[in-house]
């Protein structure tokens, strides 16, 4: 619901702003960068070490690294890069848009592949000791918010569609309760337990590569140089706030 949250703020944004979509590209971008080279890749050897030593918990991690950062090559290479049916057109506004929408499209792929070992590990920490699941609950759900304007913003700027874009932050959004639910079923049969400490590495690889193939090329182009700027660092701030006080 979080990630729905944030989704509804493009209700607020025009649609012809295109330095709030500079900012707010940039702001995605701080968002992935912070999350994913402070927490996500901490945390990822954290939860190889229960299963090897430090030297390979690491090497496990950057492993699972620059796995992501080749999936994220794939995603992106797989995604047709041709213009849609409702932007059939030779203009050159219509290939912006068409490249701001598969912005949004793999965003919010990303977005997905990152909630579910989230989901997962919520509901891990949670079976531990419900009194920490909280605020790791609360904290996740903070952090989602700037993840639904990640999605929802380049696909309502693209589309002019806020329904859709709503829609995008939603379908991202629930698959971290699916992603839990998943959990249960797969580390109690055939998953085993370090697999989510490699999940979480490739994750962390799949958000950092979109960030800079994606999102701040688009930023830039969109913007001046301190848009861009002030976007990712008003991400990271927000993002590293979050965390701290929860």
């Amino acid at each position: 619901m979080s990630t729905l949250v944030g989704g509804f703020i493009t209700f607020f944004i025009k649609r012809d702003n295109l330095k709030a979509l500079s900012i707010g590209l940039g702001f995605s971008a701080g968002v992935m960068v912070y999350i994913s080279l402070s927490e996500l890749m901490r945390e990822a050897p954290i939860m190889l070490s229960e299963y090897y030593g430090e030297v390979m918990s690491k090497a496990l991690a950057f492993g699972g690294f620059f796995a992501g950062i080749i999936i994220a090559i794939l995603i992106d290479y797989f995604i047709p890069d041709h213009i849609e049916s409702d932007f059939l057109s030779t203009s050159q506004k219509c290939n912006q848009r068409h490249k701001i929408r598969r912005a949004g499209l793999i965003t919010a792929i990303a977005v997905t592949l990152h909630n579910f070992p989230e989901g997962m590990a919520t509901f891990l920490v949670s079976t531990q000791d419900i009194m920490l699941g909280i605020p790791v609950a609360i904290a996740i759900a903070i952090h989602n918010i700037p993840e639904g304007i990640a999605i929802a913003l380049p696909i309502f700027h693209a589309t002019g569609k806020k329904r859709l874009a709503i829609l995008y932050s939603f379908v991202s959004g629930i698959s971290e309760p699916v992603g839990g639910l998943i959990g249960v079923v797969l580390l109690k049969t055939i998953m085993p337990g370090q697999t989510i400490g490699i999940m979480t590495a490739a994750v962390a690889g799949i958000m950092v590569y979109l960030s800079f193939d994606t999102l701040l090329p688009l930023s830039r182009e969109y913007g001046e140089n301190h848009h861009v700027i002030i976007g990712i660092i008003s991400g990271m701030l927000i993002m590293s706030l979050g965390l701290i006080f929860l």
